[in-house]
C-alpha cells in the first residue's frame, strides 16, 4: 500500500508545464485517490484479515477450505479479464512476505476439525507470489491432515525456488488460457517481464520432479480456431498433465476489487456489489473442446 501512496505523490513531477485548470484537476484526483487508499489502509488495520476462509464448493476438487497467502490488498502478476476479485490493485511478480504463517495457522484452528475434501491456497492473488509459501504447505498438512491445493498462474515457475516450494502441495492447478502471445495479453494481461515461452518453461521444468497431482486449467472465453485448438493439443502433449480442466467464466467479473469473490459462486441477483456479467461459449461449443483435447491427447479433460 505504501508503494502505492508513493506512485500517486510522484505523479504531479511535470505539474509547472500544465495549465491552472489541469493543475487543479490533478490534484483533485490525486487526493481523491489518497483518500481511497488511507481509508484501505484505516479498515485493513482495524479489521483484522481472515486468512481461511469457506469451505467453499468447487466443481473440480470438491468441498475445498481456502487459504489465502496474499492479504486484503489483491496483487498477483495477472490481471485477468474474468478475474472474480475485480481489478488486481497491485500487479508485480516480485515475491514478498504478506500473511505470517502463524496468523494463517491461527485463523485455521477455529474450522477444526477440517472435515473437507481439501485446503486450497489461492484467495486474492498469486498464492507462489508469497515467500512463506512451502512453509504455510507444510505446516498446514501436518496440522490439518489433508491433502492441499495450490492454484497458480505458473508465472514464477521459472523460480526453482517456487517450484520447490509448490512440490509440498498433494495438488497443483496451473492456468494456461492461451498459446500465442497476443492471447496471453488480451486474456491474462501480465505485467512486463513475463511471457509465453518462459511460462511455458516453467510449466514443464515443474512438471519434471513434480510427484504429486498436476491440473491444467484453461478459461475458454470466446470460439478458438482450428490453429488455436491445435497448437492448444500440442501444448497439452508436451506437457503430460494429469488432467486438464476447460472452464468458462461463468462468474460475474466485479467491477472493483471484492474480498468477497474469494467464496462461492452466487448468482449476479443475489451480489451485493456492482459486477459485469460475462458472455459464456456455448455448452456444445465446450464440449466438442473437451472431446477433441481427449480424443487428441489421451488426457482426462473435465469441463463445465
Amino acid at each position: 500500500m505504501t508503494s502505492e501512496l508513493s506512485k500517486i505523490s510522484n505523479l504531479p513531477l511535470v505539474e509547472s508545464q500544465l495549465s491552472p485548470e489541469n493543475q487543479v484537476k490533478i490534484r483533485t484526483e490525486i487526493e481523491t485517490e489518497t483518500n481511497h487508499l488511507l481509508m484501505k489502509m484505516s479498515a485493513t488495520t482495524e479489521t483484522k484479515f481472515a486468512s481461511v476462509y469457506g469451505p467453499v464448493v468447487s466443481w473440480r476438487y470438491g468441498i475445498s477450505l481456502g487459504i489465502d497467502p496474499i492479504g486484503p490488498v489483491s496483487t498477483c502478476s495477472f490481471n485477468c479479464a474474468y478475474c472474480q476479485l475485480g481489478e488486481i490493485e497491485v500487479k508485480t511478480k516480485q515475491r514478498q512476505l504478506f500473511i505470517p504463517t502463524e496468523q494463517i495457522l491461527a485463523d485455521l484452528q477455529p474450522f477444526a476439525p477440517w472435515d473437507v475434501d481439501v485446503i486450497t491456497l489461492s484467495g486474492s492473488g498469486e498464492p507462489t507470489l508469497a515467500l512463506n509459501l512451502g512453509e504455510i504447505l507444510s505446516l498446514v498438512k501436518s496440522l490439518t491432515q489433508r491433502p492441499t491445493l495450490v492454484l497458480t498462474n505458473a508465472t514464477l515457475l521459472g523460480n526453482a525456488a517456487v517450484r520447490q516450494e509448490l512440490s509440498n502441495a498433494d495438488m497443483v492447478s496451473v492456468k494456461l488460457d492461451a498459446v500465442t502471445p497476443e492471447q496471453l495479453r488480451r486474456v491474462d494481461k501480465p505485467v512486463a517481464g513475463i511471457d509465453l515461452p518462459d511460462i511455458l518453461a516453467g510449466i514443464a521444468q515443474f512438471r519434471t520432479g513434480y510427484q504429486g497431482q498436476l491440473g491444467i486449467q484453461t478459461m475458454i472465453l470466446a470460439e478458438w480456431d482450428a490453429q488455436g485448438l491445435g497448437e492448444y493439443i500440442q501444448v497439452m502433449q508436451s506437457l503430460s498433465p494429469d488432467e486438464i480442466q476447460i472452464n468458462v467464466p461463468k462468474r460475474p467479473k466485479p467491477l472493483k476489487r471484492e474480498l468477497e469473490g474469494r467464496g462461492n459462486h452466487a448468482e449476479p441477483s443475489a451480489i451485493s456489489y456492482p459486477v459485469r456479467v460475462l458472455k459464456c461459449v456455448s455448452s456444445a461449443y465446450l464440449a466438442e473442446f473437451a472431446q477433441e483435447v481427449t480424443r487428441s491427447t489421451g488426457i482426462p479433460v473435465r469441463y463445465r
